[in-house]
Parts: C-alpha cells; sequence; structure tokens
C-alpha cells in the first residue's frame, strides 16, 4: 500500500482505564472482526491476561478502514500493557509507532502510569491524541479530566476526544482522529532494505517467528536479510500481519507493521531492538531501544531433579517472547540444581512463574526475591551481590550499597497520613507532595526498591480502598546498613532461607521466619534449635519440642528412684542422638517458607 495511507499507532493508558476495550472497538468498526468472533478482551490471548484483566504482552494488529474523505488507510495498531513492571514493552511498542492514542478514565483521571507512559511517548516524538473514556459512567468527571490533561500532562483539553468503548461511543471520530493527526511513515533514506524487530516468540513448526515494523525498502518471501546484531544472514520464508491471527501477505512494505519467519532455530540468534537490512548491501542499525536490566532477583528450581534440562530449554523460549526476563544456571545444597532468574518486578516474578506452570506443565519452586548489592570489599573491588550465598564474610566488606527508587504515590486527600506512614515503614523519604486536584495528591518519594517488593502496591490499594496508584522509575543506589540473615536449624545453617535485610528488621525477620520454620519442621526424637543470625550474634530462636515415648509406663507404684533412673536413660539416649542427627527438612517447608 501506498505509504501516504498507512498510520501506526499504539494505545498507551494506565492500568484498567480501557485499553483492550478500545481495541476491540476498533477491531469490531472497521469490520476487521465478524460479529460472531466478537468477544471482550480479544487481543488478550493468553489465559492469564484473561483472569487477571490485565494485559501482559503488546499486541500488533492491521486493520483497513474507508475514511469520510472516501480512501482506505491501513492502521496498524498496537495495545500496550499498563502495569510498571511491563513498561519495557510498551517504549518497544511506541518505537515502532508514529503516533500514540493516550487513554484516561473519566471517574479516575490522570494516575501515576499515565504520567509515566505519555513521557515514553515524549520521548520518541510522537503525536499523541487524548481519549477521556468511559464517559457513560454515573460518576464521570469529564471537565475536571480535561483540566488535569492541561495542569498535569501539559496537553490541550480541547484536542481530547471524548468516547466510551463498551458503548460504542465515540469510535468513528477516533478513527478520523488517527487518520488526520498521526503522521504517514517517511523513508529513513538509507540505501537498502532497514525493519526494526520489535517482538518475537517461538512456534513448534515455523521455529522464531519475530514482529518488524518496516522503516525503509520492503520484505518479501526469498529474500536473504542480516541480522545486524549476531552478524547472521537467513533467508525469510513467509511475511504477513496479524488480524488478530497471522495470515500470511505477499510482501511488507515502508512503514508496514508484521512478522516473518525465517530459518532461525536458536531464540539466541534473535535480539530485541535488532535492524534486519539487505545482506549484499547492508544499511546501518536502527536507534533501537536500551538494554533493559532486571531489578529483582529469585531462583527457580525444579520440583523433580530429572526435569532440569526441560526446565532451561523452557526457559530459552520463554525469554524469546519475554526479553525482559533473564536467567543462568545455580545450584543449592537444599534444592539442587536450578536458575537464577531476574525480572523487572514482582508482578513480572509472579507472571513468569505462572506461565512455566501453565505453558510449559512445569512443577517449580521460586526463593525469595532479592535485589542486587554493590558490596565494597576493604581490598578496594566491588562485587555485585543478588545471592545471600555470595555475600562475603562482615571482616571483609567495607560499605553496602542498595538500589533505590523515586516512587510517585498518587493518593486521595483523606489517605495521606496513612501513605506517609507506610512510605516512612518502608525506610522511604519524601521529597515532594503535589496537589493534583481537588480529592487527589501526588507524593515524591526516594525508597530502597527492596522495600517496595513483596507488598508495597497491595498496601496501597488497602490504605486507599483502591484508589490509589503508584509508579516508579530507577534511582542511584545508597550506602545502607544491610546484612546476612542466617537460619540455622540444630546448628547447621541452611543456605536457602538466608537473606540480605536491614539491620533494623533482621530481628523482625528473623523471628518470622523462625515461627514459620517451627510449624513445618516435622518434630524428631530430640529437642530441634531454629536460630535466626547475624554474624555471629543471634537475634531470635524457636525450638521443636522432641517426640517423647512415655519410658515410665511399666512402672506402676514402687519407689521413685526407678522412674528417675528410666528417665535419666531416656535423656542419656537424646543426648547422643542429638550429636549424630540431622535434621531432614522437607521440600513442603522450602514452598511453605518461600510463600511466607
Amino acid at each position: 500500500m501506498d505509504p501516504k495511507y498507512i498510520r501506526n499507532f499504539s494505545i498507551i493508558a494506565h492500568i484498567d482505564h480501557g485499553k483492550t476495550t478500545l481495541s476491540d472497538r476498533l477491531l469490531h468498526f472497521t469490520g476487521t472482526i465478524a460479529t460472531r468472533e466478537m468477544q471482550d478482551q480479544l487481543l488478550d490471548s493468553m489465559d492469564l491476561e484473561r483472569e487477571r484483566g490485565i494485559t501482559i504482552k503488546a499486541h500488533p494488529v492491521t486493520m483497513l478502514y474507508k475514511a469520510k474523505n472516501g480512501e482506505t488507510y491501513e492502521l496498524n495498531l498496537i495495545d500496550t500493557p499498563g502495569h510498571v513492571d511491563f513498561a519495557y514493552e510498551v517504549s518497544r511498542s511506541l518505537s515502532a509507532c508514529e503516533g500514540a492514542l493516550l487513554i484516561i478514565d473519566a471517574a479516575q483521571g490522570v494516575e501515576a502510569q499515565t504520567v509515566a507512559n505519555v513521557h515514553l511517548a515524549m520521548k520518541q516524538n510522537l503525536t499523541i491524541i487524548p481519549v477521556i473514556n468511559k464517559i457513560d459512567l454515573p460518576h464521570a468527571n469529564v471537565a475536571q479530566t480535561k483540566a488535569q490533561l492541561e495542569e498535569i500532562l501539559a496537553i490541550p483539553g480541547d484536542t481530547s476526544i471524548l468516547a466510551s468503548a463498551k458503548e460504542g461511543i465515540g469510535i468513528e471520530e477516533i478513527l478520523e482522529a488517527i487518520v488526520e493527526r498521526v503522521p504517514a511513515p517517511v523513508p529513513t533514506g538509507e540505501k537498502s532494505v532497514q525493519a526494526l524487530v520489535f517482538d518475537s516468540y517461538f512456534d513448534t513448526y515455523k521455529g522464531v517467528v519475530t514482529h518488524v515494523r518496516v522503516f525503509n525498502g520492503e520484505l518479501k518471501a526469498g529474500m536473504t536479510i542480516k541480522l545486524l546484531h549476531s552478524g547472521k544472514n537467513v533467508e525469510i520464508k513467509e511475511v504477513g500481519s496479524f488480524n488478530p491471527k497471522p495470515y500470511i501477505r505477499d510482501r511488507l512494505t515502508l512503514g508496514e507493521t508484521g512478522y516473518i519467519t525465517a530459518n532461525i532455530k536458536s531464540p539466541k540468534d534473535v535480539k530485541m531492538g535488532d535492524t534486519l537490512t539487505d545482506w549484499r548491501n547492508p544499511s546501518p542499525a536502527l536507534p533501537g531501544f536500551k538494554e533493559i536490566h532486571p531489578m529483582v532477583f529469585s531462583g527457580i528450581y525444579p520440583i523433580n531433579t530429572a526435569d532440569y534440562e526441560h526446565l532451561k530449554s523452557n526457559l530459552a523460549k520463554l525469554q524469546l517472547n519475554d526479553s525482559a526476563f533473564v536467567y543462568q544456571s545455580e545450584s543449592s545444597v537444599a534444592l539442587g540444581f536450578g536458575f537464577r532468574c531476574g525480572f523487572l518486578g514482582l508482578l513480572h516474578l509472579e507472571i513468569v512463574q505462572e506461565r512455566l506452570r501453565r505453558e510449559y506443565n512445569m512443577d517449580i519452586i521460586a526463593t525469595y526475591p532479592s535485589v542486587i548489592y554493590r558490596v565494597y570489599l576493604t581490598d578496594g573491588t566491588m562485587k555485585e551481590v543478588d545471592n545471600p550465598a555470595f555475600m562475603p564474610e562482615v571482616n571483609f566488606i567495607e560499605k553496602i550499597e542498595e538500589p533505590m527508587v523515586t516512587a510517585f504515590v498518587i493518593c486521595p486527600n483523606d489517605n495521606i497520613g496513612d501513605m506517609m506512614a507506610l512510605i516512612s515503614e518502608k525506610r522511604g523519604v519524601i521529597e515532594s507532595t503535589e496537589t493534583l486536584d481537588q480529592r487527589r495528591v501526588m507524593l515524591s518519594s526516594r525508597m530502597p526498591l527492596n522495600e517496595i517488593l513483596i507488598d508495597f502496591h497491595d498496601r496501597i490499594k488497602s490504605i486507599t480502598r483502591g484508589f490509589g496508584s503508584m509508579d516508579y522509575e530507577h534511582d542511584e543506589p545508597r550506602e545502607s546498613d544491610m546484612v546476612k540473615l542466617d537460619i540455622l536449624v540444630n546448628a547447621e545453617p541452611v543456605d536457602a532461607f538466608s537473606c540480605i535485610v536491614h539491620r533494623d528488621k533482621a530481628e523482625f525477620r528473623g523471628r518470622a521466619l523462625a515461627a514459620k520454620l517451627k510449624e513445618v519442621i516435622p518434630k524428631q526424637q530430640y529437642a530441634v534449635a531454629i536460630q535466626a543470625a547475624v554474624g555471629g550474634k543471634f537475634v531470635a530462636r524457636e525450638t521443636v519440642t522432641a517426640m517423647r515415648k512415655d519410658v515410665t509406663a511399666k512402672c506402676y507404684g514402687g519407689d521413685i528412684s526407678r522412674k528417675r533412673k528410666l528417665l535419666e536413660k531416656q535423656k542419656e539416649g537424646k543426648k547422643r542422638m542429638k550429636a549424630f542427627g540431622t535434621v531432614q527438612i522437607p521440600q513442603e517447608a522450602f514452598i511453605e517458607v518461600l510463600k511466607a
């Protein structure tokens, strides 16, 4: 198609503001999907996305729309996730577009993730079309949302389109605005083909399927192209687009979005942000997107050790579909062989584990999540530690720096006191407060990444009864008094339960772990001590009482010295048993403690 009739755009918004519902309506209105095939959340193809009502993967789709001016346009849409952990998916999608639809819920107004996604779109110099969605709700406040658009995002309120994706209001106006406001793709002016790789997945029959946006020239079956990152030359077998299922096309020309399959067998050959070009006359690489660094680490181990190789190949396939996920092999005394995996955040970690269980039928166990600490040693070297097992001895450590984030929390005015208390409990420092409108404020604070890992987001939601929202960006690391907390069972340290915590919180965490272990470790013939230690100092202790046989049952009446003799004999036996005995900790105990 002539490039002047092509429009590439993305949909960005805060989580749950109606992106996916709007994309369903656009597909239906343009006739891409027949009414009988229509279903809610059509682009969310994973069961997990439907269950949780969130978008996890960006989904490309090509629509044909006959505009009011009588011309037919090819609209390439990429629906993107809204959660902070998937911001990488959003930045990849935006790099393949010229425009973005910014969706704002008329009842909730501008939220934390809305601000973050607008900044991403502005960095890419995209044309932003604001859409105020859900205007049919009884408590929708359009005037206030327009005022927020101007005050917070500096976007003129008059340029916004009023719509309700659920009721189908304003859909034609949105499509007309895309045709009029989003610029047509322009060639880069290089000598040969240039296409950006923005996603990929593994197909059992076709091998690696690569999603591309063509910036120059054209791609068609039979061409030999070069992958600039790996330097490999491959022959294209098939090109096509999505509607939303893949369909084959003759060629992909300038400005078009679609997929290619080639003789690429290994997931490692395809890199996100790579450029495809002509192998004989290569063009320079397109500006890709920066390497993303994982922030949260956790060990993933197969429950059955025989599944190790199976898990390894499945992780490679998953990494192809989710390039923000990284892994490397490691082993643990308690759990055997497994992998140390890096994630962008806790929801990302949860989703990856769930996908391994569902899509690849893996039985896995994950260790307690941790972040990367910079440990400066007395000999002047610096070591990055993401696993408590690799923490050097205390006497070799000069200082430890922990990763920090700048967190932006938007909450109702009534909850500002509770919110400040939560931030200070998490060792955060509030740097500024900003009034957004009559009802809400935005708190900007600097806090350790380690503290927001587990329950911070849930606590915000419960304090604000669901009205609060949060977004964060990474900041410079800060020196902190971090210590390694060891758990000893019967005086033997168990590496799987070790963790790195702040000294002020070590005792509380030690007590909680010891109490949990007391519940799950089965009774032995002798008393078992569970201790939490920082360095050489014990900070908590619990005792699993011994199973006791009633040795005096056969003594009825008679002298008390006979009973005492039997009890003393039993006591000696237990003492000897304790000296030689080792406690077998069952697999369930590890799983229970990691859940806690």
